[in-house]
């Protein structure tokens, strides 16, 4: 992790006094109509500890759930490759209607094609994208040189630079739902945001109907919201690897491609060198099949499928962590067993096959992140009743959460040791 001295975390500040709106004194008879997921006053007031140890769910799962298999890992790899390529190949016969078996010269017809192949290709490089995440776990081979391998040049290939990110994804699992120290999605705090105008000072109780009442009427356009959502979805896993956006606030530029960045220490630095040099290789692939076949080949193969690859990441992400029943926590308040349990596993149907169920099994992933990945469905059922209500599970259609998760958890407050997300 960087030196204590030369990170600035997200301190808590004393929030400024705000004035009350003219509804407020007719808050006491209103009713929410809001869904249920949409406010965290129920989890906040009912929040706990959990009453187990790690030692006891590990205990719960069966033993061979840790046991790696090489052949098996590498044979995943062989599949999610084989989809690509095969799906590469279909799309070099679109434009001209694959030798005549189709009337491609329609523009409408080639472009839901190629649409087609856009969305599949994403959602298939999307699974590529996983198992290199799984290699800079330890969670794909017993051998660390094959992990780090594989990982480098899959990743390296979906532009992503493989062990800087690998090191502060490991920050992001020692220290998840710690304000302090977690590395991505580090909630806003209320002092982040346009203070909220009133007339003059009121005090309204946290978590309380009031406080829902107020929530709704400063809350964005549906419209604002859309679009900052799509702005997210396109560019938040750009903005976070070259800019630290969601990250931890260091003060100074902090991205995963310099070796000074602050996120790094200097022994690190030549990871951080090996990991841009991956990126470097790929991206001269890219400009010399662009000078051979044209930009917008290159386009129209990988650059749009990248963009879906970046999506689906973000959409991941996002919803493991983000929702008005996951806590947040300050100083001694945090630790490693109610950080891993600060995250969702949510229902992606068809989709948990291809992005090889780190969707559906992520509680289980951050309490035992070096478990094999195809070995999670089995202990996320052995430790489920272990949990109980601590195991949180959401199948709700996904894009249907992600557009609530992202209205609902706009901000913490300033003060506490125990945050859950306001509106």
């Amino acid at each position: 992790m960087a030196p204590e001295a030369t990170v600035r975390h997200r301190k808590a500040s004393p929030s400024k006094a705000s004035k009350p709106s003219a509804a407020t004194n007719t808050t006491a008879s209103w009713v929410s109509k809001r869904h249920s997921k949409s406010s965290s006053a129920k989890h906040a007031q009912t929040f706990q500890a959990p009453p187990f140890t790690l030692k006891e769910l590990r205990d719960a799962v069966p033993a061979e759930c840790f046991k790696h298999n090489t052949l098996i890992s590498l044979g995943y790899v062989a599949w999610d490759l084989a989809l690509a390529g095969s799906l590469f190949y279909l799309a070099t016969g679109i434009d001209n209607g694959w030798g005549g078996l189709v009337d491609a010269s329609n523009p409408v017809v080639n472009f839901l094609f190629w649409c087609a192949y856009w969305v599949a290709q994403g959602v298939v490089c999307t699974g590529i994208w996983v198992i290199a995440h799984e290699c800079g776990h330890g969670g794909f081979s017993a051998h660390r040189s094959l992990n780090h391998a594989v990982g480098w040049v899959l990743h390296s290939a979906l532009l992503v630079p493989y062990f800087s990110w690998k090191i502060t994804h490991g920050m992001h699992h020692k220290g998840c739902g710690n304000m302090d120290k977690d590395q991505v999605f580090v909630p806003h705090l209320r002092s982040d945001l346009a203070p909220r105008v009133r007339e003059e000072q009121v005090n309204v109780p946290e978590h309380s109907q009031e406080e829902e009442h107020e929530g709704d009427m400063f809350e964005s356009a549906p419209i604002v919201d859309l679009l900052r959502l799509l702005r997210q979805q396109l560019f938040g896993w750009p903005a976070y690897i070259l800019m630290n956006v969601s990250g931890q606030r260091f003060g100074k530029w902090a991205s995963h491609f310099h070796t000074t960045s602050p996120i790094f220490t200097p022994d690190q630095a030549n990871q951080v060198i090996l990991s841009d040099l991956g990126i470097f290789i790929t991206l001269s692939i890219l400009g010399f099949l662009g000078s051979q076949f044209g930009f917008m080949a290159v386009v129209k193969y990988y650059v749009i499928p990248y963009f879906w690859v970046n999506h689906w990441l973000v959409m991941i992400t996002f919803l493991q962590h983000t929702d008005v029943r996951l806590p947040h926590y300050r100083g001694a308040e945090w630790t490693f067993l109610k950080g891993a349990l600060c995250t969702v596993d949510r229902d992606f149907g068809i989709l948990n096959f291809f992005f090889h169920r780190i969707t559906d099994t992520h509680v289980v992933h951050h309490l035992f992140s070096n478990m094999p990945f195809y070995n999670a469905g089995v202990a996320t059922e052995a430790v489920k009743a272990k949990l109980g209500d601590f195991y949180l599970y959401d199948n709700e259609p996904i894009f249907w959460s992600l557009w609530n998760s992202y209205r609902s958890c706009r901000f913490v407050e300033d003060e506490g040791n125990v945050l859950f997300y306001k509106r």
